[in-house]
């Protein structure tokens, strides 16, 4: 069960639906433009590694609510192993954490540069428009990661997870959980309209450049 967390972020709070119509005009029209990207990834995953096309996951949303995620796939359909990630720590996640996916091996060739480029991440639009996610926000962890935090660490929830964070212009998948935590508690505390539009234009500058990537 879980359960709602009772602190609350004024900031950001006061300006939920400034940055909700936001993130619904965003994912809109980001959405219509990348409609030819979609098809195109689409058909290369079908060709290069067969179906399905898409890759669902469960992960912890705004107030530790759980939401479906949705990126295009990129490794080998293979039977899913709950026990493969598994923590029992006691205080929290430790801060030298750093969250190791599947090995090469299990990622597809096309999968290789969908990552390297973000273009897996890209249906998460679907999820923004939904109202789960938001363009800019923490990264959406899974819940067997999220049910170990603290109290200190629970506070990157308060805000709803976004496709691209201040974490990963920091360094994506190269900085440790401590880090993150660092970065995302930032953002949630100094949150405003214009550190989005600079995380948002320094995320492109990332995606270009395939820096960070998993």
């Amino acid at each position: 069960m879980h359960q709602r967390l009772d602190v609350r972020v004024p900031v950001i709070y006061r300006h939920h639906y400034g940055k909700r119509i936001l993130d619904i005009v965003m994912s809109f029209l980001l959405l219509i433009c990348c409609l030819p990207i979609f098809i195109i990834v689409s058909i290369a995953v079908i060709l290069f590694s067969g179906g399905p096309v898409f890759f669902t996951q469960s992960r912890t949303g705004l107030q530790n609510e759980p939401f479906t995620i949705f990126k295009f796939r990129t490794m080998k359909v293979m039977k899913q192993d709950d026990n493969r990630h598994k923590y029992e720590w006691q205080e929290g996640v430790p801060d030298s954490f750093l969250f190791k996916t599947a090995g090469d091996a299990a990622v597809t060739s096309i999968g290789k540069i969908l990552r390297k480029y973000s273009l897996d991440e890209l249906p998460q639009l679907l999820n923004v428009l939904k109202g789960d996610m938001s363009i800019v926000g923490p990264r959406p962890e899974i819940p067997v990661i999220t049910d170990m935090y603290n109290a200190h660490q629970e506070k990157r929830l308060l805000v709803k997870p976004g496709v691209t964070g201040y974490a990963q212009i920091n360094g994506r998948s190269e900085i440790s959980h401590g880090k993150k935590i660092e970065y995302d508690l930032y953002y949630v505390e100094n949150w405003s309209f214009l550190l989005d539009l600079k995380i948002i234009g320094a995320t492109f500058k990332y995606v270009i450049r395939g820096k960070g990537a998993y």
